[in-house]
């Protein structure tokens, strides 16, 4: 990871046109995510954070301030972006294989058919599904599902990956499976990227830093260093530096949702 801003978000504002009238949802927003860096962003229900990863892939264009890859304006649709989503979004006429292959047929890519598939069943074995390479969508599990749409998102190599709540509908114990698999796969495939989350505890497991927005409108109310601490297990979730962060994003959480003073903020 370098210090250099892969994704660089300034002063940005977005308001929606609704048939109630216009409903502002970013009021300056300014938000950097260092090549080979993963972010979480957090904040109330509602507050924008999915219009976040919008702009960030190009799916939408700020109505003020800037939104940067590598230095360059964000004007459109990025072919290095990898999204992923709380629904797996599979097509169940489609086996897993040809699913995770899917992007390669959108997307242009110089690697030979042999090629592809090796990739994608390289992903998959990396996940846990060696051997359901053939199966339908209807055949798996919802972890499992989860799991062949990250190996989708992933197939093009793409240098940004967004993850806008994957394991939000998941079971405990399956979302924490998948959590210690997103370590896995950052280590063999190596992304810069931006999580989208209401969940506290995957927030210090999975990033490096935690941003917390403010209600809506948005913008960057408080960010969270997490400590590298090496290779992270579940047990790291018990410990007291864990439990300080935690309630520290709580705090903040409940700043943002106007249950606790703006004052405290800083604290």
């Amino acid at each position: 990871m370098t210090d250099d801003p892969l994704i660089d978000i300034r002063g940005v504002r977005h308001t929606f046109r609704t048939a109630s009238g216009p409903l502002k949802v970013l009021d300056g927003l300014d938000l950097s995510v260092p090549e080979g860096g993963f972010v979480a962003v957090v904040g109330p229900s509602g507050c924008g954070k999915s219009t976040l990863t919008r702009l960030v892939a190009g799916l939408m264009i700020p109505d003020e301030g800037t939104v940067r890859v590598h230095g360059a304006p964000v004007t459109g649709p990025r072919s290095n972006v990898g999204m992923a989503f709380q629904n797996p979004v599979l097509l169940e006429w489609r086996s897993i294989l040809d699913n995770v292959l899917l992007p390669l047929e959108i997307v242009p890519t110089k690697l030979s058919k042999p090629e592809r598939e090796a990739r994608a069943r390289r992903l998959l074995a990396l996940v846990g599904l060696e051997g359901f390479e053939n199966k339908r969508p209807s055949e798996l599990s919802g972890g499992m599902k989860q799991r062949a749409s990250l190996c989708r998102a992933l197939i093009h190599q793409p240098e940004v990956l967004i993850l806008d709540e994957p394991f939000g509908a998941l079971d405990a114990f399956t979302r924490e499976d998948l959590w210690q698999t997103m370590h896995r796969v950052k280590e063999e495939e190596p992304f810069t990227g931006v999580l989208i989350t209401h969940d506290l505890r995957e927030s210090i497991f999975l990033a490096d830093r935690v941003v917390v927005l403010s209600g809506r409108p948005a913008r960057t109310q408080f960010t969270l260093e997490v400590p590298d601490t090496g290779r992270r297990t579940l047990d790291h979730l018990y410990t007291p530096e864990a439990a300080e962060m935690l309630n520290t994003l709580r705090h903040q959480i409940e700043i943002a949702q106007g249950r606790a003073p703006a004052a405290q903020a800083a604290e």
